[in-house]
């Protein structure tokens, strides 16, 4: 193997882990304010080295994610918050986040889902989830939909960027390889539940907008509806390369999401929120994405 090759495998190796401990805090498995595994053992599950294992605990220091410290560990300080006008949320088992609300969805014999997002990066991790529940038995939903939109690939982004340099490629690239990546990830799962004869029905469908995503969208079955910002912040990201630069980025995994349900009332103010985001999304999805 050559330098370039090890450094590509590094590269995904690296977003491997760190992409399944944020779903992973995100969707509760780690709560906030419990430690994440040591080292050792992360290296052990994952299959890596223990570098590696490092360089991902420092990219989520630098997120916000986790605080370390040297001999206590790696402590939880910010999952995935989501503000419910509901009762519903308080039934989660690991609180109000974004896996559980999307397991109730899958619950149901028909799944929709409507997504407008930067990435399919949290996606893909909280839909692989669903896939294994289902071929573990305890769903058995008989149609899955997604229509997804996500901005145009050429459309210049004000974020990720280098912060000194905005014509910088890197991070450009980097977002269409995160996304591509996950895509692609996203399309083969939804495939195979169908391929092996576990959903009868399947259907994805993802176009692309000349739109700057400022938040993030979620509509579920036609009666939920998740809605947050995405916040600009300055980190560090490091490149596969190993090379850290200071970045203008947004994290939505660690926005904090409002959640609508949409009830009999129709001047409720959940069902009047899920309605005109629906509206929102048809209208961008038909006239707009390509």
């Amino acid at each position: 193997m050559d330098a370039q090759q090890g450094a590509d495998v590094g590269g995904r190796e690296f977003q491997r882990v760190a992409d399944d401990l944020r779903a992973r805090m995100t969707d509760g498995t780690y709560p906030l304010r419990s430690f994440l595994p040591s080292q050792r053992d992360l290296a052990e599950e994952y299959g890596v080295s223990r570098d590696t294992v490092q360089r991902v605990l420092r990219e989520l220091g630098n997120e916000g994610w986790i605080e370390s410290r040297q001999g206590s560990g790696s402590r939880v300080v910010k999952t995935q918050r989501i503000q419910s006008s509901t009762s519903k949320a308080t039934r989660q088992r690991h609180g109000a986040t974004l896996g559980p609300l999307l397991s109730e969805a899958f619950e149901q014999p028909e799944v929709t889902l409507d997504v407008y997002t930067l990435t399919s990066e949290s996606l893909d991790a909280h839909i692989r989830l669903q896939a294994e529940r289902i071929r573990g038995g305890s769903i058995t939903p008989q149609h899955i939909g997604l229509r997804m939109i996500l901005p145009a690939e050429d459309l210049e982004l004000p974020y990720p960027r280098v912060k000194e340099d905005r014509a910088d490629p890197r991070l450009r690239d980097r977002l269409l390889n995160i996304t591509t990546r996950h895509t692609n990830s996203l399309r083969a799962v939804l495939k195979d539940l169908k391929t092996e004869h576990l959903v009868p029905s399947v259907e994805v469908r993802i176009r692309h907008a000349s739109l700057t995503p400022a938040f993030k969208l979620y509509l579920f079955n036609g009666t939920e509806a998740l809605h947050g910002p995405y916040e600009v912040i300055q980190r560090q990201i490091e490149l596969d390369s190993g090379e850290e630069i200071t970045a203008l980025d947004v994290l939505g995994l660690g926005a904090t999401l409002t959640h609508h349900v949409k009830d009999t009332d129709a001047n409720s103010s959940g069902t009047v929120f899920v309605e005109t985001w629906q509206s929102w999304f048809d209208s961008v999805w038909n006239l707009l994405a390509e």
